[in-house]
């Protein structure tokens, strides 16, 4: 099969096209950034997936499948931009598929569209609404983004389309929000929270993105790994200090004194949990997690150390 990626050039997107490549899939990817050391068998365009070089990829090149993976956070873009990328690129992409005849797209989402806060179910179905950009503002684009792709379900009948809703990535490649949030060797937490974080291997979600295109889904789906474990518990695994504060100080510590930069609404993500339900994913795709949770920490840990 003739697989386009967007996104390729990050981590998880050179990923999922080396697992796509020896699986014997024939690999396209276009991205801002450039990946000048791609295997050979991975055809890569540098361009911006709203611009025409990237529909001149549909027309020329016909993909069979598409797995949209050209999405940005908070973390990485200011809030013009993660517009333009995620809601606007998003459009593009799927409007592409749609008059190139691509048969088949995989939307690569995140679990925390669900939102977090106090009177929110502590685990979520396919069937709860995402609503967390009303807590969360920085997450309306992404919001907005997971939504539009679900339209195409009815927009595109013909076009068999996949909006999967990952749990936190995790892993050696130390890259993603959760990765973003650990980084440094303290941790800020809100005193008196421990909340459950849901996290997966990277190369578990690597391998997801391929059991979901082998298996041709149509839906919504949620895509976890191993059991969820509390925030302290992830700081003291991943060998860092978990350090509380109050709450009212949260948003005035973060970002200063080697703690992570953080949004105002994000202070609710790390008050409360957001747990999914991926029963339906492995339902329809026999996936099973190679890694659990405490592998998952391991890798994150030592990745970084040296090598004796």
């Amino acid at each position: 099969m003739k697989v386009l990626i967007t996104g390729v050039a990050g981590p998880m997107g050179r990923l999922t096209a080396e697992l796509l490549l020896h699986a014997g899939h024939e690999v396209l990817g276009i991205d801002r950034r450039p990946w000048p050391d791609a295997p050979r068998g991975i055809r890569v365009l540098q361009a911006d997936i709203r611009k025409r070089p990237a529909e001149d990829v549909f027309r020329t090149c016909r993909p069979e499948a598409v797995i949209h993976m050209a999405t940005v956070t908070h973390l990485t873009a200011r809030f013009e931009e993660r517009y333009r990328i995620n809601l606007h690129g998003t459009r593009a992409v799927f409007e592409h598929c749609h008059t190139y005849g691509v048969r088949q797209v995989l939307f690569i989402g995140r679990h925390t569209v669900y939102g977090a806060g106090p009177d929110v179910p502590l685990y979520h179905s396919e069937d709860d609404p995402p609503i967390g950009g009303s807590t969360f503002p920085e997450l309306g684009d992404l919001v907005a983004a997971d939504l539009y792709a679900g339209t195409a379900l009815w927009r595109w009948p013909e076009l068999r389309t996949a909006v999967l809703r990952f749990v936190y990535t995790l892993g050696p490649l130390r890259s993603g929000t959760l990765a973003s949030f650990l980084h440094g060797p303290r941790v800020p937490t809100v005193l008196g929270y421990d909340p459950l974080f849901q996290l997966m291997h990277e190369r578990d979600a690597a391998r997801a993105n391929v059991a979901a295109l082998q298996a041709n889904l149509r839906g919504i789906y949620n895509v976890a790994g191993p059991q969820p474990v509390p925030l302290g518990t992830l700081c003291r695994v991943t060998g860092r200090q978990a350090v509380a504060i109050p709450e009212p100080l949260y948003p005035r510590v973060t970002g200063r004194f080697g703690f992570p930069r953080l949004p105002r609404g994000a202070t609710a993500h790390v008050k409360h949990p957001i747990v999914v339900n991926g029963d339906a994913f492995r339902d329809a795709t026999g996936f099973l997690h190679e890694f659990s949770e405490t592998q998952t920490m391991d890798a994150f840990r030592y990745a970084a150390l040296p090598t004796p």
